[in-house]
């Protein structure tokens, strides 16, 4: 008997679990299924990514619809639209064999009116992100007041991005008796706000501790700095030539810079980002879940909702802000009992961030040295010799061709055969790593030319302050959209009235200049100019006079990002 039967779900139900290969029920499913199906209290459950919560909440669900009845029972949202396709998906083959329970997916990016005449055909179970799910509400095409569940995965994923209002308003829209199943992998004090002003005394269900990580995830960093951190990505790919990850970036723009560059350099790789097209993102996730692609760079927000299971590596090109998304990221890797690695490039100055995902993780992240040259070309030597070992051999169909390849190889030794088959297949990584310099080497030397110092400086004026609405993070992008060096340092920065000051390493003196006045670039309207000013010698803290002019501000120190890549084409 499958196990799935005895937390009371019917044949039905079960037989299509069975063949979708569900064994046995996860630690959530568990405790979600039977205490919904047998109480209609509301449920909060904490649960990690990969732990089966699309299972958890819609397997009862399904099992207490009435197919009968052809109005909408139950509502789900979910934070993006690949997620509430995958969720909706599910559904479809949970309910396989219960042919009269219909479920319709919606969200933005798709034709709304198509949306509308399904939902008009009917439907019982609904799965749609906040946006379109308020949109079809206000339109009237979508009629929550008679529903008995609403589901709420990822909540907290729902609020980082902005769904507050959207999802109040839904929330409003439906009836007050009802069964509300919230599904979080944390609980920041907004989703403990709607669990306490939507939910009556919810039963809470934990998965394991709250967000805490795999035991199947080793944790690794490597120190690198923001010009080397594309080459050592590039050395960490060649060093693992089996592997099938996820790169994660923190914005669209750099996403698209790193799997473009990955891609002019011969990997196998492409990008997702929400300047995608349905289409386009529905066509680079099957290929990746084809493993048609190697590698996919994808920023949090994209990448929610892609399950796919057997990944090998997780790489943070750059941190995220929150140590949630952290536990979000490397939680793609180490499922189904698999081993798992993730990994972060840091900065010297970026280190300080791994101390409070590990004592979040409870686990220590382990510094790898960048593999060298060398260790590459050896790695991927042996890889090439292991394939060339493990071949199938189809003897019938070469077997017509063997007297002239024979003949043309004649007078060839074995050990030259052997010289020239690695050359033909490895000239290209070994003139590619050809002297190559040790980049763990380059952080060193780093270190020791204290670039930090403000004497290595230039101090510039631009005329543009808080009245045109600049901060410092649009300031630093206004900078790089010059596109002036590969990765320059920008120091401190003094955000006033009507003008500001900000610092950029002196190399770049007249770069910066030239760049500025080529480009003259536009913000909100105002044609922007810098000019070199004179510095003002640090007092160590910054402070303001009267006419609120900012006195040696001695402020941290920011990065630009990189805004070219290492390396040559590899064939």
């Amino acid at each position: 008997m499958s196990l799935f039967k005895s937390l009371g779900l019917n044949e039905s139900i079960v037989k299509a679990l069975v063949e979708l290969g569900y064994e046995k029920p996860t630690s959530i499913q568990q405790k979600a299924v039977p205490q919904i199906l047998s109480s209609f209290l509301d449920v909060k459950a904490f649960a990690q990514t990969g732990t089966g919560k699309t299972a958890a909440f819609s397997l009862p669900i399904i099992e207490q619809i009435t197919s009968d009845n052809q109005t909408v029972q139950a509502i789900i949202l979910s934070p993006t639209r690949e997620l509430a396709v995958q969720i909706g998906n599910n559904i479809d083959d949970f309910s396989k064999y219960l042919p009269k329970v219909k479920t319709a997916t919606v969200y933005g990016g798709a034709n709304i009116e198509e949306q509308i005449r399904k939902l008009k055909k009917g439907v019982q179970i609904v799965i749609g992100t906040p946006g379109r799910t308020l949109d079809l509400i206000k339109r009237k095409a979508l009629k929550l007041d008679n529903i008995n569940w609403l589901v709420l995965d990822e909540a907290d994923e729902m609020l980082n991005m902005g769904f507050k209002e959207d999802i109040d308003s839904i929330l409003k829209s439906t009836p007050k008796e009802k069964q509300t199943l919230l599904f979080s992998a944390t609980f920041p004090k907004e989703v403990e706000a709607i669990a306490k002003n939507y939910m009556n005394n919810p039963v809470e269900i934990t998965s394991g501790e709250k967000n805490v990580g795999s035991d199947n995830v080793e944790h690794e960093f490597y120190l690198i700095t923001d010009r080397t951190r594309y080459a050592a990505l590039k050395r960490i790919a060649d060093i693992n030539p089996d592997i099938y990850g996820i790169i994660f970036c923190r914005t669209k723009r750099e996403t698209q810079e790193v799997a473009d560059k990955l891609i002019t350099d011969g990997y196998s790789a492409d990008s997702l980002h929400g300047d995608l097209s349905q289409n386009q993102r529905d066509s680079v996730m099957e290929k990746f879940r084809q493993k048609k692609i190697q590698m996919l760079v994808a920023t949090d927000v994209a990448a929610r909702g892609l399950d796919v299971d057997n990944l090998t590596h997780v790489i943070n090109h750059k941190l995220p802000d929150q140590i949630e998304n952290y536990t979000h990221r490397s939680g793609r890797t180490g499922r189904a009992g698999n081993l798992g690695i993730s990994i972060a490039l840091v900065t010297n100055k970026e280190k300080g961030k791994l101390h409070p995902i590990e004592k979040k993780l409870k686990k220590k992240f382990k510094q790898v040295a960048i593999p060298t040259g060398e260790e590459v070309c050896q790695k991927q030597l042996m890889h090439l010799i292991d394939r060339v070992k493990t071949i199938d051999v189809n003897n019938s169909q070469i077997e017509s061709f063997l007297p002239k390849i024979y003949e043309k190889l004649d007078g060839l030794s074995r050990e030259e055969l052997i010289q020239r088959f690695v050359s033909l297949e490895f000239n290209s990584f070994l003139s590619y790593y050809e002297n190559s310099r040790d980049l763990n080497e380059l952080i060193e030397e780093k270190r020791g030319k204290g670039r930090a110092s403000s004497e290595n400086m230039t101090r510039f004026f631009i005329n543009l302050g808080r009245k045109d609405k600049l901060n410092p993070a649009r300031l630093i992008g206004l900078i790089n959209d010059q596109n002036i060096g590969e990765a320059i340092d920008i120091g401190a920065i003094d955000i006033l009235d009507t003008f500001s000051f900000f610092e950029v390493e002196k190399e770049f003196e007249s770069e910066t200049l030239d760049a500025f006045e080529k480009n003259t670039p536009d913000f909100n309207g105002r044609t922007v100019n810098i000019e070199i000013t004179k510095k003002e010698k640090a007092t160590g803290r910054s402070r303001k006079n009267k006419k609120g002019f900012s006195k040696g501000g001695n402020k941290p120190r920011r990065k630009s990002n990189p805004a070219s890549g290492f390396g040559r084409r590899r064939k």
